[in-house]
Formats: C-alpha cells, sequence, structure tokens
C-alpha cells in the first residue's frame, strides 16, 4: 500500500492580515494538517508567532490538527502554554534542548503528540534514543528561520536514513520534511520516505491557495503511489540476486 500522505500548509507564508481564511483554504484544498512555526529572535533569527495567535487561530479552526514547530529556547517553559492554546503536535528541535528525553516527555504529559526536528547540519544518529518515543521527526530541508528558501537535496538521504531506521527496528514514528517542498521536489521527497509535507511558499506566496495545495498534495500521492515499501524492495532485490546465482550456477 502507498504510504499515507499530508499536507501541512505553513502559515509562515501566509497573508497574517488573512490569516484564518488562508488557512482555511489551504485546508480546504487537501491541507490535512496546519504548520505552526514559532520562532524566538534567539534560537533563529526571526521573531513569528506565540500561544495567543495560535489560541485564536483555534477558535476559527476548531477541528484542524494543530503542528506547532517550536524554532525556541527554553521550549520547556513554553510547552504548557502552547498546548493550552490547542496545540495538538508539538516538536522541538534537538539542538536547542538539553535534556530532550524529558522534553518530550513533557509534551506528552500535556496531550500533545511529541516530535523532534533537526537542522541541516545535524546528523539522523543524534535521535537514536529518543525514535522509539516520538510521534514524528520533522526533518529540516533548510536552515531554519525564514521561508522561501531553496531545497537542501542532502536532506534526502537524512529521509531515507530515518525510513531505514524505521523499518528496521520496527517503530511507528512519522517522517516530516520543512523546507523547499513545491512542485519540483516533492516527487523526489516523496520517494525518499517522507510522509509530512510542510509547504508555505508553494501553497501561499501566488495564485489561488487552494487550487496550489490541491496541486500539490495531487502530486505527492501520485509520487508515493509509484513508490513500493521498503520491505517489498529487499524483497525483490533478493529475488533477482538469487535468480542472477542460479542462473551462473547454471551456467
Amino acid at each position: 500500500m502507498a504510504p499515507v500522505i499530508d499536507l501541512a500548509p505553513s502559515i509562515l507564508s501566509a497573508n497574517f492580515a488573512q490569516l484564518g481564511a488562508e488557512a482555511k483554504a489551504a485546508l480546504d484544498g487537501g491541507g490535512t494538517v496546519l504548520h505552526l512555526d514559532v520562532m524566538d529572535g534567539h534560537f533563529v533569527p526571526n521573531i513569528t508567532i506565540g500561544p495567543p495567535v495560535i489560541a485564536s487561530l483555534r477558535k476559527t479552526i476548531p477541528n484542524a490538527t494543530f503542528d506547532c514547530h517550536l524554532m525556541i529556547e527554553n521550549a520547556d517553559e513554553f510547552i504548557p502554554a502552547f498546548a493550552e492554546a490547542g496545540a495538538n503536535w508539538i516538536s522541538v528541535h534537538q539542538e536547542a534542548c538539553v535534556h530532550l528525553d524529558r522534553t518530550l516527555q513533557l509534551i506528552v504529559s500535556h496531550g500533545c503528540k511529541p516530535g523532534v526536528v533537526i537542522n541541516p547540519a545535524t546528523p539522523v544518529h543524534m535521535l537514536d534514543e529518543v525514535l522509539d518515543i516520538v510521534h514524528h521527526v520533522l526533518v529540516m530541508s533548510v536552515n531554519p528561520g525564514f521561508g522561501a528558501q531553496h531545497f537542501i537535496p542532502n536532506s534526502l538521504k537524512k529521509v531515507e536514513t530515518l525510513a531505514h531506521l524505521r523499518d528496521s527496528r520496527g517503530l511507528g514514528f512519522r517522517i516530516e520534511i520543512d523546507g523547499g517542498v513545491a512542485l519540483d521536489t516533492v516527487g523526489d521527497i516523496v520517494r525518499a520516505g517522507a510522509e509530512i509535507l510542510v509547504a508555505g511558499n508553494a501553497v501561499f506566496s501566488h495564485g489561488d491557495i487552494r487550487e496550489n495545495a490541491e496541486q500539490l498534495l495531487q502530486a505527492a500521492r501520485s509520487a508515493a503511489a509509484l513508490k513500493s515499501p521498503p520491505r517489498l524492495r529487499r524483497a525483490s532485490t533478493a529475488l533477482r540476486s538469487s535468480k542472477s546465482d542460479r542462473h551462473r550456477r547454471q551456467t
């Protein structure tokens, strides 16, 4: 079966004067998760939103899944407020958390799904000890802090590594990617193994928001339908190898 693909429109690229309406349009176009980038001006060079904005959005969009991505220092101090404001998922950066396991457990204690994020220069194996407790791993495919950046191709290797680790360890976390997700990159991204696609500029920056979301999700799901699961790929490779061995023996 093809993996379940979720489009997570990122409001970082939306018009904040029409935030509720534009977020609704993106969700109407097929977005299943609303991605909320929280920046503090310290961990990343920008300042965005806090719990009051999320609480207002929750009133406007009561049933959407809110994916709250904390690009902040001292996340433990703010997790309760974001949970109370209406976040469903809360992800924190490995690079910003001194006691990552404890922070992830704190997210769970407030009724939210825990996620962990890694920046482009952070190796996947820095997460080895928490992969069994997270709901999702978010791979940054741009350097965090700004929207409309170009996709970093090496991010695909990280996604592939995470997919392999999940399969080999029998884990259930989902793989999310954020940065440069667009019509010209989404096929490679999905084929690498990503399932939750954060897209801001490609959805909000031009044309009709709903149509942009529909086109991006359709392209992603088409790529997913052509992608065989890892176990099937390995089985197919083993079968070809076995046939080749038999052929060599016969000749």
